[in-house]
């Protein structure tokens, strides 16, 4: 590929396939000085990972730190190491690789991958928000997430404190699946009052990074998680967030791919606010429940064999069901934000 043409979208067919390329994506992986974006081009520039690879070895590109840790990497061990964390790693064509992540501007070359298999059948809603929310948001959050899980929807978000922990405790206790995307390596619980949360999701859902184990969370891992996030659901959910929220650019990656975005509203008066209410003002849906959100996703009537539904019931019957249960959840998050509407100041 000429030096001043542009790069294409998606991965080269066949990326990781063959002799050696399973072994040379995986050192790829564990670069920690690439950026997506980067690599992304150079993976398009060489043709494959074997030769990306001794592009860098040989000075082509990345950086010396990059090649003192080739010139020490051991395969081996880096894999006995995936597999003390309980991981995996997924490249494009692998089931946990999801194939939305290739209409992204700079796709992961490969994921890394704790719990059950990502299932490309299942409709997935990213619901995301502030690290320091308010206690209305955090029920808000998790009383949608548990109307999502009784619907049959899994839930996405990033695994911090706040919002996204809230999303998926709601998930988890409603007998959901939840997926966590981390901003740190696939073995690091962070933040770490949310290890447990992390164990529970990896037993019944899907914990996915770009990073290998032991990586640090650092604050630029997590814009980039972000996209990851947006990439694996069919909408982005947003539940409070300041003005510079990490949460807007989700918003962003969403809008970029064409997705939907939700916004809940709340008083103008809270600086919580500012990015749902900047959303809803710049065309993303308002929404005041799980009804209305499974609703404008034509999900609403897809929830056959969820869990907590008589068995033996018609498709119709399923649906009236499923309803009701969907807008008992409902009922209590519309209560609980019209509660928090009329608190002074509000």
């Amino acid at each position: 590929m000429p030096a001043d043409a542009p790069v294409p979208a998606g991965l080269p067919d066949g990326l990781g396939r063959g002799p050696g390329e399973t072994d040379a994506l995986l050192l790829l992986r564990c670069l920690l000085g690439p950026t997506p974006r980067s690599l992304h081009a150079l993976i398009w520039s060489t043709g494959s990972a074997s030769r990306a690879l001794a592009r860098i070895r040989t000075g082509g590109a990345g950086s010396d730190n990059d090649r003192a840790f080739l010139a020490n990497a051991d395969v081996g061990a880096i894999r006995s190491g995936l597999d003390r964390a309980g991981a995996r790693l997924a490249a494009p064509g692998d089931p946990d690789y999801c194939p939305a992540f290739l209409r992204l501007a700079d796709p992961p070359i490969a994921v890394f991958v704790r719990g059950r298999v990502l299932d490309h059948g299942d409709d997935r809603v990213a619901v995301v928000g502030s690290r320091r929310p308010t206690s209305t948001g955090v029920e808000v959050a998790a009383d949608l997430c548990r109307g999502l899980a009784l619907a049959g929807v899994v839930t996405v978000s990033g695994g911090a404190v706040g919002i996204d922990a809230a999303a998926h405790r709601g998930a988890l206790d409603a007998g959901g699946v939840t997926v966590a995307v981390l901003g740190s390596g696939i073995d690091v619980a962070h933040p770490a009052r949310n290890r447990d949360l992390f164990q529970r999701i990896e037993a019944s859902g899907t914990l996915l990074s770009e990073y290998p184990p032991g990586t640090p969370a650092e604050p630029f891992r997590f814009p980039a998680r972000n996209r990851l996030i947006a990439a694996l659901s069919r909408g982005v959910v947003v539940v409070e967030g300041a003005e510079k929220s990490g949460t807007r650019i989700t918003a962003e990656h969403a809008v970029d791919l064409g997705l939907d975005v939700f916004a809940v509203p709340g008083p103008v008066t809270s600086p919580l606010a500012e990015t749902p209410l900047g959303l809803i003002r710049d065309g993303a849906t308002m929404i005041r429940g799980t009804a209305d959100l499974l609703e404008d996703l034509g999900l609403d009537g897809a929830a056959s064999g969820v869990r907590g539904l008589p068995r033996g019931l018609s498709a119709e019957e399923d649906k009236v069901e499923i309803r009701g249960l969907v807008r008992g959840v409902g009922g209590r998050f519309e209560r609980t934000f019209k509660a928090a509407a009329t608190q002074p100041g509000a």
